[in-house]
């Protein structure tokens, strides 16, 4: 199932992610420090840094699920509270544990649109669309890593909405799921939504992302296209590292 049987977006500005000076401290730890960036319609943008970076305290703070210290995050130009209905402009997925383990695919689905208000036919229509159509009548704690990763997309994809943002999304996938998770995501991306995708597997993000977002040790340390990052460095996995290395050699 292609991503055109979504619907058109209203407006293209639905699907803009806007990161202004978002400071977060933790026990007098700068976790996040003064991050400013934007994840553009119609691309695919990659989040990437080393472990403890700050970027899923960024993401949380996007989401609304923690209160920055300083500065803001808006989505479709809207603070994630103030969202009238929020899982129609941004689907997230952050943790493919978080499932009832004797829930079905489905119930769980079905649990979360009937919370969003939206229609229960949802929950098949997005089990479709990952790939998870004869499984929706499974215990979810039957699944594999990569069934529940799937399914943890299908919950972000409930609301139909404007923008994705995802953790990594294809921790547990096999090689043939991998590509249908790229393909998946660049589809959505061409349809004039956003994508903003955390992940370590630079190989992978290589061949998905337009834009690319490095963090390192909370601050910001390049926003540029693939194609700049490529042109500077020859490949993302080697901007990567130079990038972070100079980052660890600056006194």
């Amino acid at each position: 199932m292609r991503v055109n049987l979504f619907r058109e977006l209203a407006c293209a500005a639905d699907a803009r992610v806007e990161v202004r000076g978002l400071t977060k401290h933790y026990g007098g730890v700068a976790a996040v420090d003064d991050v400013s960036f934007t994840v553009e319609p119609g691309s695919v943008t990659g989040f990437l840094g080393p472990n403890g970076a700050g970027k899923t305290t960024t993401l949380r703070m996007i989401l609304g699920l923690v209160r920055p210290d300083r500065g803001r995050a808006t989505i479709g130009g809207a603070g994630y509270a103030d969202l009238a209905r929020p899982l129609e402009i941004v689907g997230a997925a952050l943790d493919s544990t978080g499932f009832h383990p004797g829930r079905t695919g489905l119930d769980h689905l079905r649990i979360y649109a009937a919370a969003a208000a939206l229609p229960s036919s949802r929950a098949a229509t997005v089990l479709g669309v990952v790939g998870l159509g004869d499984a929706g009548n499974r215990k979810v704690g039957g699944y594999s890593l990569g069934m529940r990763q799937r399914l943890a997309l299908a919950t972000a994809l409930l609301g139909d909405p404007a923008v994705l943002i995802l953790d990594e999304p294809a921790n547990g996938l096999d090689p043939e799921g991998i590509v249908w998770l790229r393909r998946f995501l660049k589809e959505y991306a061409e349809a004039g939504r956003s994508v903003l995708v955390s992940s370590h597997v630079l190989t992978e993000m290589q061949q998905l992302v337009d834009r690319v977002v490095i963090l390192h040790r909370g601050r910001l340390i390049r926003e540029a296209t693939l194609a700049e990052l490529s042109g500077d460095h020859g490949d993302l996995e080697t901007a990567f590292f130079e990038l972070t290395t100079n980052q660890e050699i600056r006194p």
